[in-house]
Order: structure tokens, then sequence, then C-alpha cells
């Protein structure tokens, strides 16, 4: 066979020349090959990339949604903490476990020492 028989041959039916290999063994693929090589590599990248954006993004989503159910959690703590704190609130709480304290009608009195009197109890 001639050499325009195999160009010919070559060209008019490259699916054939792929799936037995002889498009492979030319010198123009052999030539580019580091090149291929490099693309190849680069579209791999270019894929990992997409997946760990993506996991990234999950993460981002999942971590939004637990702070906002934390801060609702929150809120709804604090609203309780306020109402318990509530004298009235407070003397039901203490009525209900039954602590045995009682409310002072009476107003806080200042105790007043000298420091002779302060030495005395130390």
């Amino acid at each position: 066979m001639s050499q325009k028989e195999k160009r010919n041959e070559s060209k008019s039916n490259p699916i054939a020349a792929l799936l037995s290999g002889r498009l492979l063994t030319q010198d123009a693929v052999i030539k580019h090959l580091p090149f291929l090589l490099f693309v190849a590599f680069i579209g791999l990248v270019y894929i990992a990339n997409g997946y760990l954006a993506e996991s990234s993004v999950r993460k981002i989503n999942r971590t939004q949604q637990q702070i906002k159910e934390l801060r609702s959690e929150q809120i709804s703590m604090k609203s309780e903490l306020n109402n318990t704190i509530i004298e009235s609130e407070l003397m039901k709480i203490i009525q209900q476990r039954n602590m045995g304290l009682d409310e002072s009608y009476d107003p806080p009195k200042k105790i007043v020492l000298q420091s002779s009197e302060l030495e005395e109890i130390n």
C-alpha cells in the first residue's frame, strides 16, 4: 500500500482507526501526548473542584440550618428565663417545690460594725 492509500484509509474511517489503535500510534499523536495528558489532568482537577465546591455548599447550608435552630432555641429559653425572674412566678415555683421559704415583708436593714467590733468577731 502506498502512503496516499494509507492516508485516505485513515481519513475515511477515523472511528475504525481509533478502535484498532492505529490512531494512537501516529507520530502526531505521540508528539502531542504530553499536552493531551496535561489537558486530561486539568479536566480531572476541574471535576474534583466541582465536587469539593458542592460539598462545601452542603456543609454551609447544614450549618446555617443549625444556626437557625439554635437561635430559635435561645430565644425561647431567654423568654422562659425572663418569666421565671418575675417575683410572682418565682413565688409560685417556690410554693410548688415546697422549699419552706417565706416572703419577708420587712425591708432589709443595714448592719454597721466598727472596726474594733469586726476584729472581735474574727
